[in-house]
């Protein structure tokens, strides 16, 4: 067993043990790159304040989000073909996330289905939903949701349209791959990844395919897809989807002051401050950037919570003390699960968890709830001044 010490060590594991449009899924963005990069680029700007001669006995990372009991403020983000980067892999996150005492959300673009997941986890986790214009699938989608004891929803904003990623297509992303000469190669080099895959039924989309009307196969879920997602979406819709769901509901992809305002108005709970990992609009700022601002408009009216960047420890110290109730992790999980399974994410969350509380110590700190935006140095600039 090597010694893991960071992400970056999953991440390289993840690479060797992956079929390349699987790992390139996971850690690409859209065009050049750039919001992508500046997810975490941006973190690094921000330093923090030492403090010593303090107190650090009896130290803790457990706090609340949405009301909900967690061991740290870290929820694992909703990602599309988790399942892919390892033989069930969203029944294995899931699984890691609730024995560590942090949320899970499933993606609707899952390979596992909700019920896949429900039944092989004991607690309730949290489902994503797409601003779909198919209310009948999306009234069933919930109702299995309820029933699968689904304790939230949360519903993505920024993915109207898909934004351009060069390597998906480049690739030829498809879930289960197609057997080109290309990929025939590549897989060759990956025979443990093929070895757990040809032993689990799981391989396709579990919450579309056969619950969708068109989709009767995987080879007809792209133009399910392009015809489902809708273009015309806006906050009255947003007002409807919301209704459809009697429970907590958290809508991503927030990265706009006076769309943080709307969400409070239509009775969201949560938002999440996203730039949906640098994959859709290129040249967005980063969502560390625009968190404080974004706190600042909506106060204490509703909970504000932020992913896009998320790699260590201080990252989660340096979002909280930024007025973030929460923060997500996204590949920062994948890259432990195509690392190591159920055992790599549970990894991915020591390694946060650990530095997150020892960094906390440093600054001074006994109680994740009691940082605040003094433990930081921030540049004067770091916002940016915009016209």
């Amino acid at each position: 067993m090597p010694v893991i010490t960071n992400i970056e060590d999953l991440k390289r594991m993840h690479k060797r043990r992956t079929p390349k449009m699987f790992y390139d899924y996971a850690e690409s963005g859209s065009w050049t790159e750039q919001t992508f990069r500046e997810n975490t680029t941006d973190f690094e700007k921000i330093r923090l304040r030492q403090r010593v001669a303090v107190d650090m006995a009896d130290r803790t990372t457990k706090t609340t989000m949405i009301g909900q009991d967690v061991a740290m403020p870290v929820g694992l983000a909703p990602v599309g073909l988790t399942g892919m980067q390892c033989a069930d892999g969203e029944i294995k996150a899931a699984k890691a996330a609730e024995k560590f005492g942090v949320p899970f959300t499933l993606s609707t673009m899952s390979i596992c289905s909700i019920e896949d997941v429900a039944e092989n986890t004991e607690k309730p986790f949290w489902f994503q939903v797409y601003t779909l214009r198919d209310d009948e699938f999306m009234t069933r989608l919930m109702a299995r949701a309820k029933d699968a004891k689904c304790s939230a929803i949360m519903i993505t904003l920024d993915l109207q349209i898909l934004g351009q990623r060069h390597k998906d297509l480049k690739n030829g992303l498809t879930a289960p791959p197609k057997f080109t000469a290309k990929t025939i190669a590549d897989l060759a080099t990956k025979w443990s990844w093929g070895i757990e895959m040809l032993q689990t039924k799981r391989r396709f989309f579990g919450n579309i395919v056969g619950h969708a009307k068109e989709v009767t196969d995987p080879s007809s879920l792209s133009t399910w897809t392009a015809d489902s997602f809708d273009q015309s979406l806006d906050w009255a819709r947003v007002a409807e989807l919301r209704k459809m769901w009697d429970g907590p509901v958290i809508l991503k992809g927030i990265l706009d002051v006076e769309d943080a305002k709307k969400a409070v108005e239509i009775g969201a709970d949560a938002i999440i401050v996203s730039n949906h990992g640098g994959r859709q609009l290129d040249g967005a700022l980063s969502s560390i950037r625009m968190l404080e601002q974004i706190v600042d408009a909506v106060g204490d009216k509703i909970e504000v919570h932020l992913d896009s960047g998320i790699r260590s420890g201080q990252d989660v110290l340096k979002a909280m003390a930024l007025g973030a109730k929460g923060t997500y992790i996204g590949r920062a999980f994948v890259h432990g699960l195509g690392a190591m399974g159920e055992a790599g994410v549970t990894k991915a969350l020591e390694v946060i968890h650990k530095e997150l509380d020892l960094t906390m110590a440093l600054c001074g700190h006994r109680d994740i709830n009691t940082v605040d935006r003094d433990t930081l140095l921030v540049p004067k600039d770091f916002a940016g001044d915009w016209t």
